[in-house]
């Protein structure tokens, strides 16, 4: 498996990821495949943070960070999501891969927090934390534990208010 940055070529890809990896029951179509097309026609989707699982030239996997709002600060934090992979690979060890590549570019990056809603049974092996913890405040206060931080190298105490999206997130 190879973990690369998105190129143009990849979007179609990334958008069937997403809607494969997120479909719900019903005629739903899931959020999060138009979410990851707003975010990059917003020119919000950070290019370096969104990355691919690529397996035998098919791409199964796809995460990305955007632009994101601390406190008054909007160069510091960026927010995780979604991440994704096609369901004939998920718990192959492809979300794990691409969670630390994104973590890790995002550190090198000189990014001091990375914040994201999900499943903190998940997401606490790569070393989030409930974001309150960290004096953070989620948008919505009934995310409670889902809503999540984790501190990177350039992390300081000061890093801390309330957290805003990208708008693209507001608009699902």
């Amino acid at each position: 498996m190879l973990i690369r940055r998105e190129t143009p070529a990849d979007q179609a890809a990334i958008h069937a990821v997403h809607s494969e990896a997120f479909r719900r029951d019903g005629n739903d179509p899931p959020v999060e495949a138009p979410l990851v097309d707003e975010l990059r026609a917003d020119g919000d989707l950070i290019n370096a943070l969104s990355l691919v699982a690529v397996r035998d030239s098919e791409v199964v996997g796809h995460v990305c960070c955007s632009r994101a709002r601390l406190g008054e600060d909007t160069t510091t934090a960026v927010g995780l999501g979604p991440l994704g992979v096609l369901p004939a690979h998920q718990r192959d060890g492809v979300g794990s891969a691409l969670m630390h590549a994104v973590l890790g570019a995002a550190d090198a990056l000189g990014h001091g927090l990375v914040v994201l809603l999900g499943n903190p049974a998940y997401y606490s092996r790569f070393g989030f934390v409930t974001a309150s913890d960290l004096s953070i405040t989620a948008p919505d206060p009934a995310w409670g534990p889902h809503f999540q931080a984790r501190t990177l190298a350039a992390y300081q105490s000061t890093q801390a208010g309330a957290f805003e999206y990208a708008p693209a997130f507001s608009r699902i």
